[in-house]
């Protein structure tokens, strides 16, 4: 098959899984995604597609099979990184899922969800001081969304850092005021310090499966 042709079915077929998933036929698209993996192994895309596709399915074995292949291929893909440290992540495997985390910023400084899931990793093993470094880095990136400024004045609040925390409050209140309320509400309610890391997630209610972008599987 020439290059052309080759670039052609690849075309072709990615256009058709993406019809595919549209309609909700997840079947059809993993095959069509198997199919373009067969033409190239390497083909990051295809990866993340069915990578992502087996975290949804409640698979995060092969899922974490797949994205670590991906990681090997492709060793500057950020996005590939984030996706395998958000699987380690959600099968409670936190050094992995924080050294994946950091590999993702490394590649790509600005990557927005890879300081933002490192922060999360970093809350539930209870590095609340590292965390705040990661969670100042994601709003620097991300100054209108609300998940950054909420760990962030949770996790300010949790350090004894009261004055800092309500900053956060006010900040969201100038575009998120709903978000504001809650940090607000929940700063009162919780006593600084009195909560381990997996409990500080739990009653933060945002977590990278919140967000939308946080298995988007770009490459």
């Amino acid at each position: 098959m020439s290059p052309l042709a080759r670039w052609m079915l690849r075309w072709w077929l990615n256009s058709q899984a993406s019809v595919a998933l549209v309609f909700g036929h997840k079947a059809a698209a993993r095959r069509l995604f198997e199919r373009m993996i067969e033409l190239n192994p390497s083909d990051a895309l295809a990866l993340s597609s069915i990578g992502n596709m087996r975290m949804q399915a409640g698979d995060s074995l092969g899922a974490l099979t797949v994205f670590a292949d991906l990681v090997d291929r492709h060793p500057n893909d950020a996005n590939a990184w984030f996706n395998l440290g958000y699987v380690h992540e959600k099968r409670d495997e936190l050094e992995p899922a924080e050294r994946c985390m950091r590999e993702a910023a490394r590649v790509s400084p600005r990557h927005d969800r890879a300081w933002y899931g490192l922060a999360l990793v970093l809350i539930r093993k209870g590095a609340l001081a590292q965390a705040v470094d990661a969670l100042e880095k994601n709003i620097a990136l991300q100054p209108l969304s609300p998940y950054g400024f909420y760990q962030l004045g949770m996790t300010l609040h949790h350090l004894g850092r009261a004055d800092q925390a309500q900053r956060m409050v006010d900040r969201l209140r100038q575009f998120e005021p709903k978000y504001a309320a809650t940090l607000e509400r929940d700063i009162q309610r919780t006593v600084p310090q009195c909560l381990s890391g997996d409990e500080l997630t739990a009653r933060s209610k945002i977590s990278v499966t919140d967000n939308p972008d946080a298995m988007r599987g770009a490459t």
